[in-house]
């Protein structure tokens, strides 16, 4: 899987939009991330509740992990080389599912 792989079935998402957050690219729904470029090689930000980062940490640690950067924040690292990409692509969707519940973002001032 590819940054572009991923962008593109983020994209295809009932919602979704091609946007920026802090500067860099991002896919957004309801002006909530869903994913951003990783800080990491190999690696792209999957924005999540904590709950399920928890799990998914527990359950794939090959596939999601995190820094320091990311603890006490709802997003977990993804690998683009996990051997379960079907479950990745299915986060992405859990992804802007939790982002469309949630209350719009406010937008930021200029």
């Amino acid at each position: 899987m590819t940054w572009e792989e991923v962008v593109a079935h983020a994209l295809a998402l009932p919602g979704a939009e091609l946007t920026t957050y802090y500067g860099g690219p991002a896919v957004k729904a309801n002006g909530h991330p869903l994913v951003t470029p990783g800080r990491e090689d190999g690696s792209f930000c999957l924005h999540i509740d904590q709950d399920t980062k928890a799990i998914l940490i527990e359950t794939d640690p090959d596939t999601f992990w995190q820094t320091a950067h990311y603890e006490g924040w709802p997003s977990v690292l993804v690998r683009y080389d996990s051997p379960d990409p079907e479950r990745v692509l299915a986060m992405i969707e859990a992804s802007r599912d939790w982002a469309m519940r949630r209350k719009p973002a406010r937008p930021r001032k200029a």
